[in-house]
């Protein structure tokens, strides 16, 4: 059984209290922004759960389905496959987290029924366990500093090891010494340094599993 109440579309729903706090201190601009989402995400997916992640309400079914925010002067819509989705605005907003732009009134926000099918959309992708490509990108390599690079050499051993190294453990000890605030730390960094190369340690090798300390 639904009823409408200010233009809203009300379910009955398993609701999370956090998100109600969160609701309850938004600006009063906010607040049917966040009520029309809230309920087209259950309108789309009565069996969805609330939660909190980042201080924002969230909402997920059998994954990350959607999440929304409340800012001084707009609001912020996201789903989380938005760039698998069919039913998202084809012109992706940029001044803004989401992918609606700034929402600063019910007329910035797409209608509950628009939404409701976005969530469908974004169900739909749950349930067919449709993952999102992530593009990470790898760290360009750093150069060896020239003291950091001599101490090494002078080392057979620690020189085999740190040219077998992969990129990332060499970045680790080059960060470690290039950081340090004083000459003194940096030379007792770069000495250390050598010594644990030479025993084909990686600079993090204290926390690694299985590590006798």
């Amino acid at each position: 059984m639904t009823k409408k109440f200010t233009g809203i579309i009300l379910y009955a729903m398993a609701t999370d209290p956090r998100i109600d706090a969160y609701i309850a201190k938004a600006r009063p601009f906010a607040q049917p922004i966040l009520k029309r989402i809230r309920a087209a995400v259950h309108a789309g997916c009565p069996d969805v759960t609330e939660t909190v992640k980042w201080s924002m309400p969230a909402f997920e079914y059998k994954g990350p389905l959607v999440g929304m925010a409340a800012f001084k002067a707009h609001c912020a819509l996201g789903f989380w496959k938005a760039s698998l989705m069919k039913t998202l605005p084809t012109t992706i907003a940029t001044d803004a987290m989401g992918e609606f732009g700034r929402l600063e009134s019910l007329d910035d926000t797409p209608s509950q029924a628009q939404l409701t099918r976005m969530v469908r959309e974004a169900v739909a992708l749950n349930e067919a366990g449709v993952k999102v490509r992530r593009v990470t990108r790898a760290k360009p390599a750093l150069k060896t500093p020239a003291d950091m690079l001599a101490a090494i050499t002078k080392n057979k051993k620690a020189h085999a090891a740190y040219e077998a190294f992969s990129p990332s453990c060499k970045r680790e000890y080059i960060e470690w010494i290039t950081e340090a605030r004083t000459g003194e730390t940096r030379a007792r960094r770069l000495a250390t340094a050598v010594e644990w190369i030479a025993e084909g340690k990686q600079r993090n090798w204290k926390y690694l599993p299985g590590t006798k300390k």
